[in-house]
């Protein structure tokens, strides 16, 4: 890529190449001319080399799913570069062939979902970086849970561990992850010789290459899995108010409101138990109230990936 960057570079400058001084007349262009050009010209320069590195760095990362094995070191691949938001990229849910009285499909729904958990996870990746930054001092120190003040109701630790460090877990248990292809388009995923969550979390094969999902037959009998575009909707207004949040949370954090990582954890926590527990009371009784499952497409009524 390097190669082809420096390649790249020199055609873009070579043809914003500035010319020799030279070419022109000392009796038509005078010196204070002469800069003006140069100027206009090396400015011509910098922004087609702005342009091409945007072009060059701005690019989403591809990653190598072409193995049950490949797929969980892309997972942690994404970890280690520091893009949680490319996580939702390797799950698939299975979505029914179903459409809502407005239109979306289910398939359509779960797209959403997906999207609102991958700009969710990219704040707090964000979140995560700048606490790990500003208290590296707090979170150096050993601290008993009786030691932190600021922790009234027994969370703190859980979620300093939540919000400075989310995704640590996905990096170390890579290696005690195994994945063994079936040789029938699924593969098993085990956890130091176990099967991942009792077998109930599993990896398939997609066009796309494999990805991480959950037997579709299992979660649609959990009255809590969503059947309806309302609850489909709540899920993503989930995602959506835990982002927001972050964000409001950010905002304070870069003001220096919190001079300990206890008094920050402690904010950031509460801000996210408001969110969460607001949306989920929505979405449990609406679980409750409304029936309703869509309207299934005619000649199938089998989940599609």
């Amino acid at each position: 890529m390097l190669s082809a960057l420096g390649a790249t570079l020199r055609q873009v400058l070579q043809s914003a190449r500035i010319p020799s001084a030279a070419v022109y007349r000392p009796a038509a262009v005078n010196a204070r001319g002469l800069a003006k050009v140069h100027m206009k010209l090396l400015m011509k320069r910098c922004m087609a080399f702005s342009v091409v590195l945007v072009a060059f760095g701005c690019s989403d990362p591809t990653y190598d799913t072409s193995t049950p094995e490949q797929l969980l070191d892309s997972v942690q691949k994404a970890v280690q570069d520091g893009r949680p938001e490319d996580l939702p990229q390797f799950i698939d849910i299975a979505a029914r062939d179903v459409e809502f009285e407005d239109g979306v499909t289910e398939a359509s729904a779960i797209g959403d979902v997906k999207a609102k958990l991958s700009d969710m996870l990219g704040q707090l990746g964000r979140v995560s970086r700048k606490l790990k930054e500003r208290y590296a001092k707090d979170l150096a120190k050993s601290q008993s849970q009786l030691e932190r003040m600021s922790d009234r109701f027994g969370f703190g630790p859980i979620v300093e561990r939540a919000v400075t460090d989310p995704f640590k877990f996905l990096d170390e248990s890579r290696a005690k992850l195994a994945a063994e292809d079936l040789g029938d388009g699924t593969a098993t995923l085990e956890y130091d010789g176990a099967p991942v969550a009792g077998g109930f979390v599993a990896l398939f094969e997609t066009d796309d290459g494999w990805r991480v999902t959950v037997p579709i037959e299992l979660v649609q009998s959990n009255e809590y899995w969503p059947q309806t575009r309302h609850q489909w909707a709540v899920v993503a207004s989930m995602m959506l108010a835990v982002e927001n949040s972050l964000d409001m949370f950010e905002a304070e954090l870069d003001a220096d409101k919190f001079k300990t990582l206890d008094q920050a954890t402690e904010r950031v926590g509460r801000l996210l138990g408001e969110s969460v527990i607001v949306q989920s009371v929505i979405y449990a009784s609406m679980a409750k109230k409304d029936p309703g499952t869509g309207k299934v497409r005619a000649g199938t009524s089998a989940a599609t990936r």
